[in-house]
């Protein structure tokens, strides 16, 4: 299949069943030899609706076909790798598109067998290798948080008699790989932007209340203040964010903010209302916003935090670059 055939399907979405549509979008996608931004949302938009009306067989076949896909769509990867591990394995063991942080709210989410898939990554980052080692063998997590090495340290002793295990070992086992689990989870929440404030009340009340005053004012600036503030983004990628021609990236950023989805289409059609001329788009809205995980919309935003960084370093440096003198005969005498 050929990209024209792919826009065709993008086109025309009620052609046939949603399982024909689903594995026929997808196959087409993978023919494409460099999609653009717009057909990788396409994608998204075609296959998510239609996930829960599809077998288990067309999941299988498309989190297969995806799986060497470097341009395949985030979400729709996501929510495969959230399936058993029969359907997601291919995604876990060879998605380039599935960050260390992601492989690690995966873990946390599904346990040994998603981190049994992970650990056959190639060049896996040797944290994730660490604990992965940690859920098959749940005794080197030590109550008291003692450390990997000191595990490994006790292991390599000479060995001494051990004692048959009975049920309070086995008991005590489960609790330390729940623990794991549990440390895993935790891993997510240092750096996720307004993660700590959203699960309290008033700070992500006070956010929204921010948010929804300044965009019913119909003062795009005041919005976009308020969004930066919000996210904690700088004022130029919050005005790329509303400026866009389409409103993927503010649903990214409603759901990094963990937003209800009444509160984030609100956002959403005082910034756009184009976009929702009828009801159909309406529900594709809620649908998208409710099918997309927020640890993507995390990533996202950290990819906005790192792209403003480096575009700040490297003004600065072309600010500092010496300027070359001007040449003495073209001075005025």
């Amino acid at each position: 299949m050929s990209a024209s055939d792919f826009r065709q399907i993008a086109i025309g979405r009620e052609f046939g069943k949603p399982e024909r549509l689903f594995r026929a979008a997808v196959s087409a996608f993978c023919a494409l030899p460099r999609p653009s931004r717009r057909e990788i949302a396409q994608l998204e938009d075609l296959t998510l609706p239609l996930f829960d009306k599809v077998s288990i067989e067309a999941r299988r076949f498309v989190a297969a076909a995806l799986s060497d896909c470097e341009y395949a769509p985030v979400g729709l990867v996501r929510r495969l790798c959230d399936e058993s591990v029969d359907i997601a394995a291919p995604l876990l063991v060879r998605s380039p598109v599935l960050s260390d942080v992601a492989l690690i709210a995966l873990i946390g989410r599904h346990g040994l067998p998603h981190a049994r898939a992970i650990a056959r990554r190639p060049n896996l980052n040797t944290t994730i290798a660490d604990l992965i080692r940690v859920l098959e063998r749940p005794r080197l997590v030590h109550p008291e948080g003692a450390t990997l090495e000191a595990a490994s340290a006790v292991e390599t002793r000479p060995a001494v008699a051990a004692p048959a295990p009975d049920a309070s070992s086995t008991f005590v086992s489960g609790q330390l790989a729940e623990a794991t689990r549990r440390r895993l989870r935790s891993m997510m929440t240092p750096n996720a932007p307004q993660q700590s404030k959203s699960r309290d009340g008033p700070p992500r009340s006070a956010a929204y209340d921010r948010l929804k005053t300044t965009a019913l004012t119909g003062n795009s600036t005041f919005f976009q203040t308020a969004l930066a503030d919000a996210l904690e983004i700088d004022f130029q990628t919050a005005r790329s964010i509303t400026e866009k021609a389409g409103y993927s990236s503010l649903i990214d950023a409603l759901k990094a903010l963990d937003l209800p989805e009444e509160q984030a289409f609100l956002l959403a059609a005082t910034t756009f209302p184009g976009q929702f001329t009828h009801a159909e788009a309406i529900r594709l809205f809620l649908e998208r916003y409710r099918l997309l995980h927020r640890d993507v919309a995390l990533d996202r935003v950290r990819d906005w935090k790192a792209a403003s960084i480096g575009a700040r370093i490297r003004s600065n440096a072309e600010r500092l670059r010496p300027q070359p003198k001007a040449d003495a005969s073209l001075r005025a005498s």
